[in-house]
């Protein structure tokens, strides 16, 4: 960023830079992300989701939930292999098909729209059913600010609880196996991610997809794949500042009428 201050003009009109005067150098800019904070950020974020959702009308929200893995920068310590060396709240984890070492981003988006709601980042060897009613108690506040309200909630098997199915009416939750067997009418999907149950679940869980869609811009388009801070604090920032490109993207398009470049911050360099 500092390297890119100093040779491209729009940037320096979006930072306030003169003619002739020097750009931010890298410790200017590293205070200013500590100065921000987690706390700030997220404010940010949550006005303009708001002031999104307010645009558009939102009355009646399907939120879908789910976590995605964000690899630290360290390496496993040589005496507990279970944790990180240079980055001491990196813990070991799923991250999809086998082990890392890192962070889960546990997200909520809005199912239509694919806007981020609210976010926590943790541990990686933290379930998903540990932060899922935070998460859903802070889209609940979310979607009170702007007068919508949350019609139901869709994810995968790894939210099936009894909690979570008890704090929102309607739930769009697969069953795992190993609960309420013999049951026939639930909602179950099999290892080749076939869905059975009715109709109208099946149809209603096929929005979940939309999630992946978005860690999918957030790690290739946002750089939230590109994680070179440590500890828990700092990687949360970066995940934060991940997901405001992302709103701030959305707003750009939906300002300018071009609500298919949404997410597509190529169209906004040209």
């Amino acid at each position: 960023m500092s390297r890119l201050l100093d040779v491209d003009p729009r940037l320096r009109r979006l930072c306030l830079n003169k003619t002739g005067e020097p750009a931010y150098p890298r410790s200017v800019l590293s205070r200013f992300i500590r100065k921000v904070g987690e706390d700030n950020l997220t404010k940010i974020i949550e006005e303009k989701v708001v002031k999104l959702l307010t645009s558009n009308d939102a009355r009646i929200v399907d939120v879908v939930l789910d976590a995605s893995f964000v690899k630290a920068w360290s390496t496993r310590h040589p005496l507990d292999n279970k944790k990180g060396f240079s980055d001491g709240d990196a813990r070991v984890g799923r991250a999809g098909r086998t082990f890392g070492l890192g962070y889960k981003l546990h997200l909520s988006i809005d199912s239509q729209s694919m806007l981020p709601l609210a976010g926590i980042l943790a541990s990686a060897n933290q379930n998903e059913k540990k932060h899922s009613l935070n998460i859903l108690e802070k889209t609940r506040l979310i979607l009170k600010q702007c007068g919508a309200k949350l019609r139901s909630v869709i994810a995968d098997s790894q939210y099936s609880d009894s909690k979570i199915r008890k704090a929102v009416d309607e739930t769009v939750i697969p069953y795992p196996a190993n609960q309420k067997r013999g049951v026939k009418g639930l909602l179950r999907v099999d290892r080749k991610f076939r869905t059975y149950g009715s109709e109208d679940l099946k149809r209603k869980y096929h929005k979940r997809p939309s999630i992946e869609a978005v860690y999918s811009f957030l790690k290739t388009q946002c750089s939230l794949a590109i994680n070179k801070v440590r500890g828990l604090r700092n990687v949360a920032c970066y995940a934060l500042f991940s997901m405001l490109c992302l709103v701030l993207n959305r707003e750009a398009a939906e300002n300018l009428r071009r609500t298919d470049k949404a997410v597509s911050p190529t169209y906004f360099n040209t």
